[in-house]
C-alpha cells in the first residue's frame, strides 16, 4: 500500500522547510525510462517568482528522499515497490491544484476536467472568469457561456499555453545564462 497523504505532508513539511509551496504531488505507473516505471512525481514553487531552479528541484529532491529514506528505515512503509522520484517546477502551463491557482489565474485559458458529471459534461475548456473564494466557485467560459464549476469536484486542471500566458509569466531565473553562453562557444 503506498500512503500519497502522508507524502504529500512530508513533501509539504520539506518544501516549506525551504521556503517552497507544494502544488502538487502524484504517483502514477509509466515514466520516461518505461510503461512499467512508478514516478513519484512532486511540483513546487518559491511563492516570488512560481518556479524552482535547477538547484532548488535538487535540494528538494534531497531533502524529501532522505527524510522518506529514515521514516523507511524507521518501520514506516510509504510506497511499497520501487519508483523513480521526481521533483520540478510546475512550468508556464502549469497545473491548477490549488484555490489559490484558480484566483491568481483568472483571465487566462484553462482545462479542467472533474470527477463527476455537472450540467452533463466532466470536462471545460475556456477563460477563466472568476473564482468566488467564499464559495469556492470557479467560473469558466466555455464557448460563450459561463459555467460555475465548484472546486471540490476538479479532478483536473491545468492553464492552457497561450501568447498570453506567456505575456504574463514572470521571466524565468536567468543567472548563469551567460556564464553557459560562454562555455559552448568555447
Amino acid at each position: 500500500m503506498n500512503d500519497i497523504a502522508r507524502i504529500t505532508e512530508i513533501a509539504g513539511e520539506e518544501a516549506a522547510s525551504l521556503g517552497f509551496d507544494l502544488v502538487r504531488v502524484r504517483y502514477f505507473k509509466g515514466g520516461e525510462i518505461g510503461d512499467e516505471e512508478h514516478t513519484l512525481q512532486i511540483m513546487a514553487e518559491r511563492p516570488e517568482t512560481g518556479q524552482l531552479v535547477i538547484e532548488d528541484c535538487a535540494a528538494l529532491s534531497h531533502r524529501i528522499s532522505d527524510r522518506i529514506d529514515a521514516l523507511e528505515e524507521a518501520g514506516e512503509v510509504l510506497i511499497a515497490e520501487a519508483y523513480r522520484l521526481e521533483v520540478s517546477s510546475p512550468g508556464i502551463d502549469r497545473p491548477l491544484t490549488r484555490a489559490k491557482d484558480f484566483a491568481a489565474w483568472t483571465g487566462h485559458e484553462a482545462r479542467i476536467e472533474l470527477a463527476e458529471l455537472l450540467d452533463n459534461r466532466k470536462r471545460f475548456r475556456g477563460d477563466l472568469v472568476d473564482f468566488d473564494a467564499d464559495q469556492e466557485m470557479i467560473s469558466i467560459n466555455d464557448d460563450g457561456v459561463v459555467y460555475e464549476v465548484p472546486f471540490s469536484l476538479v479532478a483536473n486542471a491545468k492553464l492552457i499555453l497561450t501568447d498570453k500566458l506567456i505575456a504574463a509569466s514572470r521571466p524565468l531565473d536567468v543567472s548563469g545564462v551567460d556564464d553557459l553562453v560562454e562555455e559552448q562557444e568555447d
